[in-house]
């Protein structure tokens, strides 16, 4: 299993993947606001969506886990 997390506090502007979504290394699965800019956040790892515990506009800190990988 594998936690995808905030690399820096910030606000959710979208989810790119939902539960059962298989991912690809370097696939895009949230775009994080911070600082003004947009960046997305991407997996390190290939897997199938677990778990996503983070929804559109919500506030995030820093390493908090935004999706979980199978």
């Amino acid at each position: 299993m594998s936690e995808i997390k905030a690399p820096m506090g910030g606000k959710i502007l979208d989810v790119k993947v939902k539960v059962g979504d298989t991912v690809n290394e370097g696939d895009e699965v949230v775009i994080l606001e911070a600082m003004k800019m947009e960046l997305p956040v991407v997996s390190e790892v290939s897997g199938t969506v677990k778990e996503v515990k983070c929804s559109q506009g919500d506030a995030v800190e820093a390493d908090a886990v935004l999706v979980v990988l199978d």
